[in-house]
């Protein structure tokens, strides 16, 4: 597999995101895909995570949503790294706050990517860190999948300014368990969803308080979901998610026990999953 560059030049998006949009309107939410499936740090099982080519694989192969992490630099610009160091992911260990972003791009964030899966830098080469501005370019320049932004530090002001700027709220979603920022975000803007984090969860007060702040959806770690929180969780008119599910196990058994949403590194896999599971149960197939 040949991997192209993460870093595209951003005059290139920025013309890309003009002409797919200048003949046409504005998508409505009805237009979006809704399968329930959440490329987590793009696709990341494929290529690198948090990379463009991540995140338009994540588009190209169908996920309907795709979610990313940002921290803002010291020089005030919006970037996608999960880690607030590049330790994990590159080749050089730089504190992302505490840098610019002239200096983040001298980091390889392909480096565990590649040696994790034995590859070569012709095949995998060198990535940097995307902005948020260009990931909002790329996924605005189409009307089938949308973003969640996982902010990392206190920048929830900072990236709805951006996305409003861009005209992206549309296409635009948060997820985290940082309650503050959550609300945060219902304060800027209550059209834009919420997927609230749980790692531990008192299911009867985490619907209370999402119900309180007006979030979408309840998003819980994958070792506390059970068919009962599920259902509770639905009944009380909240979507429910499960985070990070990556074998075929327990993909089937988050779905089979009625999950609405799961985030995953390997949404292809899930994808599959569910159209196999959509055409068995369709009339005249066996289960």
């Amino acid at each position: 597999m040949i991997l192209t560059r993460s870093r595209l030049p951003t005059f290139g998006l920025a013309l890309f995101f003009l002409t797919a949009t200048a003949t046409g309107a504005a998508p409505s939410v009805n237009s979006f895909l809704n399968n329930g499936v959440t490329a987590h740090r793009g696709n990341s099982a494929e290529y690198p995570e948090n990379s463009i080519p991540a995140f338009k694989s994540g588009i190209e192969i169908g996920a309907d949503w795709i979610e990313l992490d940002i921290f803002r630099t010291q020089d005030g610009k919006l970037v996608v790294i999960h880690d607030r160091t590049t330790e994990r992911v590159g080749d050089k260990n730089l504190v992302v706050p505490d840098s610019t972003y002239e200096q983040l791009l001298s980091v390889d964030v392909a480096t565990e990517f590649r040696k994790r899966h034995g590859k070569s830098i012709e095949v995998v080469p060198k990535h940097t860190i995307p902005l948020l501005n260009d990931v909002l370019l790329l996924v605005t320049a189409q009307n089938k999948t949308r973003v969640s932004i996982q902010p990392k530090m206190d920048c929830v002001a900072d990236a709805i300014a951006l996305v409003k700027q861009l005209g992206a709220e549309r296409w635009v979603g948060f997820n985290d368990g940082n309650l503050q920022y959550m609300v945060e975000v219902k304060r800027l803007d209550l059209r834009i969803p919420v997927f609230w984090d749980r790692r531990l969860s008192d299911t009867k007060e985490d619907i209370r308080i999402a119900k309180q702040h007006g979030f979408e959806t309840l998003v819980l770690h994958h070792s506390i979901v059970t068919k009962q929180n599920i259902e509770q969780i639905q009944k009380a008119g909240i979507e429910v998610g499960a985070w990070t599910v990556n074998a075929e196990a327990p993909m089937a058994h988050m779905l089979q026990m009625g999950i609405d949403r799961v985030y995953t590194d390997d949404p292809r896999r899930l994808l599959a999953m569910k159209a196999h599971r959509s055409n068995m149960q369709a009339p005249g197939k066996s289960p």
